[in-house]
């Protein structure tokens, strides 16, 4: 009688980082010959856990030095509560268990919670890192899947037709210091969408089918105009994270040289301690310079390798792309192109990234961004502000918008000429930058009109700056209008919404005279005028 193993195959399903291109991790995907093993795994959980170990097992034979994502059923893990044998086969694959994702997938239904979350304690109490699986298309409650805390969540490509949910999803996870996926991706139009909407990771068709043989090459189509993913303070490394080339701190200088010799993309190895931390960086040039120098094998081939490493360079997993370039400038110039290792809140390591992403990214950033500035000001436009409000609206943060102009600018130039006119713009971006803080943007959306997206309590000192100033343009003096809209949590859905509400508010402060200011809240009716006085009627007749 045949077993189920016996016509069992497993393929392999990159799952790939959207920011630098490369492969991330490997899915491995049960595909067998005949009959439905899944569907009844589904039902047996005792057979879903021989599954993964066989995965495991699958991937040790392919010699693949990737990360690894393993599924399980949700059933499974609450009624095993925990996969010992997948951690001795871990083990005996000679993988460490941070080096695998365990990917729980649905139904959830029936299944009991408590339990199931003691599992998953279990699980990363034993170094393996989590997945929320099949999110958008499944039955996982939402508040589980808060309460689960996963390292990753993957989204079912269908619900990039929903773009707020994908934001949100995407809020959810920066809160829960998760990474987002999108699973299923088959068309570029979709990657787009997976940029725009915030997904670090993602797999399907158009990067790589299933293979009985792990991708060493996927497509990644270029990004285009307006798909960067949203940014806070920089880039965050997470972006960029790599697969790492780990070993155990105590091996030869030898297990390091076959290593590295059979696999030529691994750029350098994190040796480890028994807990995941980096104590030591091998260097791959550097190593091999030394290995192949006269007497040089004679010399370490049976001695540690960590003799001929380096102290590691460690951010942490929050860590933004300009943290890191602060801590490749720290040290010998010889060590630049040194990876540098990304670490959990253990220590742990969880990859690393390299300069040349690095720097390739944030100057595709910084061209992108004069791009979008005003030749006048250099403030950045109306794309930037906007973009930046939809955020705080998916964040679900209160912001105050505001449009600032100058009264009668026309006549201005008209007056003083298009040279004092320019001048004057200048001068208004340049104290508009001044009294802003670290939350406050100023945009400079053309002519003499200027957007500032603030904290609603950061409004006064922005004010202050414009309208308290005694401003002039060929000697002719000159008053400006503001015009506010403070946006509670829920009060707009989009930036349209909000630019809405602000029309009227503008039209209200530029019917004041002298410097002016008006303020609305979205949803209710009615403004505060906080200064100017009302024009005079004009006589009757």
């Amino acid at each position: 009688m045949h077993s189920w193993t016996d016509t069992l195959r497993f393929a392999f399903q990159p799952v790939v980082n959207l920011a630098t291109g490369g492969v991330a991790g490997l899915e491995i995907l049960a595909r067998p010959e005949t009959g439905d093993v899944l569907a009844e795994a589904r039902r047996d959980p005792e057979l879903d856990g021989r599954l993964a170990v066989s995965a495991i097992r699958a991937a040790a034979r392919r010699e693949t030095l990737l990360p690894l994502h393993v599924n399980v059923f949700a059933a499974t893990l609450a009624d095993l509560g925990g996969l010992t044998p997948l951690h001795t086969a871990v083990r005996e694959a000679g993988r460490l268990p941070w080096e695998v994702t365990i990917d729980i997938g649905p139904p959830y239904t029936h299944v009991p919670q408590q339990a199931l979350l003691e599992a998953v304690a279990a699980l990363r109490s034993q170094g393996f890192r989590i997945s929320a699986d099949g999110v958008g298309d499944g039955d996982v409650p939402l508040r589980l899947l808060t309460d689960m805390a996963p390292d990753l969540v993957k989204l079912d490509a269908s619900l990039l037709s929903r773009p707020a949910a994908v934001r949100a999803m995407r809020t959810l996870c920066e809160q829960l210091g998760a990474l987002l996926s999108v699973e299923g991706v088959e068309t570029e139009l979709q990657c787009a969408a997976a940029v725009s909407a915030g997904a670090q990771l993602a797999q399907g068709e158009l990067f790589a089918p299933p293979a009985r043989l792990p991708a060493a090459d996927v497509y990644v189509p270029p990004r285009s105009p307006g798909t960067a993913a949203p940014q806070r303070s920089g880039p965050s490394v997470r972006q960029f994270v790599r697969p790492a080339a780990l070993l155990p701190a105590t091996v030869s200088a030898g297990h390091v040289r076959a290593l590295l010799t059979g696999s030529p993309e691994v750029s350098g190895v994190l040796l480890v301690d028994a807990h995941g931390v980096p104590v030591r960086s091998v260097h791959r040039s550097r190593f091999l310079l030394s290995m192949s120098g006269r007497y040089g094998h004679a010399l370490y081939a049976d001695r540690p390798a960590a003799k001929l490493g380096d102290a590691p360079r460690t951010v942490g997993v929050d860590a933004t792309a300009w943290e890191v370039l602060d801590v490749v400038a720290v040290g010998g110039r010889e060590r630049t192109s040194d990876d540098v290792a990304v670490v959990d809140r253990y220590g742990r390591c969880v990859g690393v990234v390299r300069l040349a992403d690095l720097v390739r990214a944030l100057a595709e950033s910084r061209v992108e961004e004069a791009a979008g500035l005003n030749p006048l000001t250099r403030l950045p436009g109306s794309d930037a502000i906007t973009g930046e409000v939809d955020r705080r609206i998916a964040d679900g943060r209160a912001f105050a918008l505001s449009w600032l102009d100058v009264d009668h600018f026309k006549q201005v130039n008209d007056g003083a000429g298009f040279a004092a006119g320019d001048e004057l713009i200048r001068s208004v971006g340049r104290a508009l930058q001044r009294s802003a803080s670290d939350s406050t943007r100023v945009g400079h959306i053309g002519g003499d009109d200027f957007l500032v997206l603030a904290d609603p309590e950061g409004l006064d000192p922005v004010a202050a700056s414009v309208l308290d100033a005694p401003w002039s343009a060929g000697g002719r003096p000159v008053s400006l209008s503001l015009a506010t809209v403070v946006c509670a949590p829920g009060s707009v859905l989009d930036h349209r919404q909000a630019a809405a509400w602000l029309a009227p508010l503008k039209k209200a402060a530029k019917s004041l005279r002298g410097a002016s200011w008006v303020l609305g809240r979205a949803g209710l009716p009615g403004h505060e005028v906080r200064r100017g006085t009302q024009a005079a009627a004009a006589p009757a007749g």
